[in-house]
């Protein structure tokens, strides 16, 4: 492939998919939080650093946002959306050689950290970026349930201000993973990651080096 990026649509599955500069490396599918979409500047920049790493990057919608421009998930919709999440992982494999990795912001990282705890060998990895552990100010309800099941190697990217999560209670949450993992913490910035100055370098050699 040559470096750019273009429309992707296949089997419901709709994004952009980025070719890989240089030697291809493998693929990486990317998705939005609950208030985003595939547009969003944390996925464009994501994309860039892994497409310049070699990966094919597929930053997608999903359903929830392909319906509608605004809004968040029906609280009923995270199978739907985990599915979405399988059927575009097979779709990238189609486009970009082994191995894939698995991730998205937010709420996209949650469905996508579930779908490896059900499906351990989808994916070689997880970008999980601004995981939300809990939601703002209600630390005991932890979304860990399927932790203790994953088996996928994972990378954390966690804002030091975010309030679905502190630095504390995500490394004590971390700890319950069995597969190596990583965090990557970003000085300064909230849950959106707007604040702080991502070096992706680090992001993508922990996400490459758990492959």
């Amino acid at each position: 492939m040559t470096s750019g990026h273009a429309p992707f649509e296949v089997d419901g599955v709709r994004g952009v998919l980025h070719a890989p500069v240089g030697t291809a490396r493998g693929g990486l599918m990317l998705t939005h939080g609950a208030g985003g979409n595939c547009e969003a500047p944390l996925l464009l920049a994501a994309a860039a650093a892994f497409a310049a790493a070699g990966l094919a990057v597929l930053r997608i919608d999903l359903p929830f946002r392909q319906r509608r421009r605004t809004g968040p998930p029906p609280r009923d919709g995270g199978a739907e959306d985990r599915q979405a999440l399988r059927a575009a992982v097979l779709a990238l494999r189609t486009r970009a050689d082994a191995p894939i990795f698995l991730g998205g912001h937010s709420y996209g990282g949650r469905q996508a950290s579930m779908l490896a705890a059900d499906e351990p060998e989808l994916a070689a990895g997880l970008l999980l970026l601004s995981y939300p552990l809990h939601p703002p100010k209600r630390p005991e309800a932890l979304r860990t349930a399927h932790f203790p099941r994953l088996r996928t190697p994972a990378v954390f990217v966690h804002g030091a201000s975010d309030g679905f999560a502190t630095s504390a209670e995500l490394d004590a949450a971390v700890a319950l993973i069995p597969a190596s993992t990583a965090i990557v913490p970003v000085a300064g910035a909230g849950h959106d990651l707007k604040r702080g100055r991502i070096d992706f370098a680090p992001v993508v050699a922990a996400l490459l080096a758990g492959d």
